[in-house]
């Protein structure tokens, strides 16, 4: 009886260390910006959702194109299509915090892409927004590598 106890546990313990290896190996597959095309924003002049048939990785992070040809401008120039502030919202940063950005309430100003919370806090940014981007810029390099919760 003591033996089938002793596989027993042994069997748990080899199947839970199997499980962690397993998990381990499994890698973050949310692709940024909620899956809209980077590219779109500049040359459409309108978001458009991506396509997990191109997609590209670049600093670790997954981004997806509507067409091989938008993902071959972004691979060629990845920082010229890059959200500003890694995608959190523009106003946010600009007083020293880190939240979501919703991917439909977007601008490009001076060919940087940025992007908002939602359309009021948007209205809010753009009231100022030379001003609300010189904040962030000088806020941005010290709150990067703190997580959102942090803030």
């Amino acid at each position: 009886m003591f033996n089938i106890q002793l596989k027993s546990i042994v069997f748990a313990a080899l199947t839970l260390a199997a499980s962690a290896n397993v998990f381990a190996d499994v890698q973050h597959s949310t692709p940024a910006v909620a899956g809209y095309d980077l590219v779109s924003y500049h040359d459409a002049k309108r978001p458009a959702r991506g396509s997990g048939h191109f997609a590209s990785e670049y600093k670790g992070v997954t981004y997806l194109f509507v067409s091989s040809v938008n993902q071959k401008k972004f691979d060629a120039n990845p920082d010229q299509y890059l959200p500003a502030y890694g995608g959190y919202c523009a106003y946010g940063v600009s007083v020293g915090k880190k939240f979501a950005a919703d991917p439909e309430v977007w601008r490009i100003v001076n060919g940087h892409l940025y992007l908002n919370l939602d359309a009021n806090i948007q209205d809010d940014w753009l009231k100022d927004a030379p001003g609300r981007i010189a904040k962030a810029d000088a806020r941005w390099p010290d709150i990067r590598n703190t997580h959102p919760s942090r803030l």
